[in-house]
C-alpha cells in the first residue's frame, strides 16, 4: 500500500475516532470488493488474510475519493487536514481532504494525532483563504476554537463526494468502516478508492 493511502487511512481513523470510541471494536478494513448485495459486502483485504463480511447498515453512506485542488473548496466546506508544526510555528498541512456535507461534523476540532510525525488533526469549517508568500493560509472554525493552516504548494488535496452505492460492485478497492459489537460486524460507511 503506498503511503498516500496509509496516510489517507490514518486520517480518516481519526477523523472517526470520536463517532467509534463508543465502541469496542471499530472496523477499518482497505481491500477489494469480492461480493455485494442489498444486506452485506465480503471484503478482500489488502494485506491478504480471509475475505471479511459485514452487514450494512440501514444508513449506509458511500463516498468516492477524489483528486482536488485548493480551488474546489468553498466557504462553509467541512475539511480535515493532518498537519505539522513549522519551524514558523504554523502549522503547515500535510494533506488535505474536503467531506461531503454527509460527514459534516465528523470529528470536528483539532487535536494530536497519534504517529510518529506529532501531527496535528484539524476538523473543522472553511471561513476563508489568504496567499502569504506563495502559500495558501487557510482559516477554519470548529467547536470551542479556531485555527489557521498553512497549506503551501504541492500538499495533496482530496475531495470525497457522496456517491450512488449502485458503484460499489466486485473488483472495486474500497475502504470500509464501521463497528463489530455484539450485533455483529456492520458497515456504515464504504469509501471507493
Amino acid at each position: 500500500m503506498n503511503s498516500r493511502w496509509k496516510l489517507l487511512a490514518a486520517l480518516m481513523a481519526l477523523a472517526a475516532t470520536p463517532a467509534l470510541a463508543q465502541v469496542n471494536n471499530p472496523i477499518n478494513l482497505l481491500g477489494t470488493v469480492e461480493k455485494i448485495d442489498a444486506t452485506s459486502i465480503s471484503v478482500q483485504s489488502d494485506q491478504g488474510g480471509a475475505v471479511e463480511t459485514f452487514r450494512l447498515a440501514p444508513n449506509l453512506l458511500v463516498v468516492e475519493s477524489r483528486t482536488a485542488t485548493l480551488a474546489d473548496i468553498k466557504p462553509n466546506d467541512f475539511v480535515a487536514s493532518a498537519a505539522m508544526r513549522g519551524t514558523d510555528g504554523k502549522l503547515h498541512s500535510t494533506e488535505l481532504r474536503i467531506f461531503p456535507d454527509a460527514m459534516r461534523g465528523l470529528g470536528e476540532g483539532q487535536r494530536p494525532m497519534n504517529d510518529t510525525r506529532n501531527q496535528t488533526m484539524t476538523n473543522a469549517t472553511f471561513t476563508g483563504a489568504a496567499v502569504v508568500n506563495g502559500s495558501n493560509n487557510l482559516k477554519v472554525t470548529f467547536a470551542g476554537g479556531e485555527s489557521e493552516l498553512v497549506v503551501d504548494p504541492g500538499v495533496p488535496v482530496t475531495r470525497f463526494d457522496t456517491v450512488d452505492r449502485n458503484l460499489v460492485k466486485s473488483g472495486v478497492q474500497v475502504r470500509v468502516q464501521g463497528t463489530n459489537n455484539a450485533d455483529g460486524a456492520m458497515v456504515n460507511r464504504i469509501t471507493i478508492r
